[in-house]
């Protein structure tokens, strides 16, 4: 099979994982970022670097955009103006209403969406071992395979369109959840004059251990926080979350326990968006 030329529209934490993973792959990458020395930063790598997201997706055969949120992915996929038919690899986060609008968006432009969020973080994206949660037409599983090969350890075709954000919705509240657990028990124990470091050995091998718990955690004890997900991110994530609950009717109170120590922590940093999702452990300790 010969392997697709895509553009990849967003080489952020995430994005620029995902070029080293498709270019070591072989695929060929042209690529885009709205800071542009974040994409002449991979160059190394042989992925080409352009000035607009129209350049880099000229002669693509798949479009790929890694974004903050629905705003600008569909305001940057349509900077793109990809030829009708051209197949659009939508990985950002954008929540059940984002999804609707780039459904409508792929409709109005003539694209062949896969929406396709992942599972992982920084190193999964350079790894290639994220997990694809694809939704999107059968017909574009042939030509995304050595795209999906190179870019994840697993891909969960789930359906039509939509259905893969959905799904990232409910992972990532899972996600939440066993962020600010663990940060609770580090900081109670450090509040109780415990050393932090024997919660997480406390739970280690267990029924109850996570390898995610461990990465976190041990982030939240040395008061260290590399962005791998990072916090201002995870919030506009939590809000997604509150919405979707809101919208399912589902009870949104542990969303938005977790949600107030995010933007709690938020307050307390000079720059919550260069922080990892970890330093929420900041919204429980710190009272100023």
């Amino acid at each position: 099979m010969t392997n697709p030329v895509v553009a990849v529209l967003g080489t952020g934490t995430m994005g620029a994982g995902m070029v080293r993973s498709l270019r070591r792959a072989g695929i060929p990458v042209r690529m885009w970022n709205r800071a542009a020395e974040k994409a002449q930063a991979l160059t190394d790598t042989g992925a080409e670097a352009f000035g607009s997201p129209a350049e880099a997706v000229a002669g693509a055969d798949v479009v790929l955009t890694m974004l903050f949120d629905a705003d600008a992915v569909i305001d940057v996929v349509r900077q793109a103006a990809a030829p009708a038919g051209t197949t659009w690899l939508q990985c950002s986060t954008v929540g059940v209403e984002g999804v609707e609008r780039t459904i409508a968006a792929a409709t109005e432009l003539g694209l062949v969406l896969v929406d396709c969020p992942v599972l992982g973080t920084k190193e999964p994206a350079e790894k290639g071992a994220l997990v694809l949660l694809a939704s999107g037409p059968e017909q574009t599983r042939e030509q995304l395979a050595p795209v999906f090969d190179a870019l994840g350890s697993k891909t969960l075709w789930l359906g039509e369109a939509g259905a893969g954000s959905r799904l990232k919705l409910a992972c990532n509240a899972w996600l939440f959840m066993i962020t600010a657990g663990t940060a609770q028990s580090i900081a109670l124990a450090r509040g109780l004059g415990v050393d932090p470091q024997h919660f997480l050995s406390a739970i280690e091998g267990g029924p109850l251990d996570t390898p995610y718990a461990h990465v976190k955690g041990a982030n939240m004890i040395s008061g260290q926080f590399p962005v791998s997900f990072g916090l201002t991110g995870a919030a506009k994530d939590a809000r997604l979350i509150r919405a979707a609950l809101q919208t399912a009717g589902i009870a949104d109170r542990l969303d938005a326990a977790v949600l107030e120590t995010m933007d709690a922590a938020a307050r307390t940093l000079p720059d919550p968006g260069a922080v990892d999702l970890s330093a929420l452990i900041i919204g429980l300790t710190d009272r100023s």
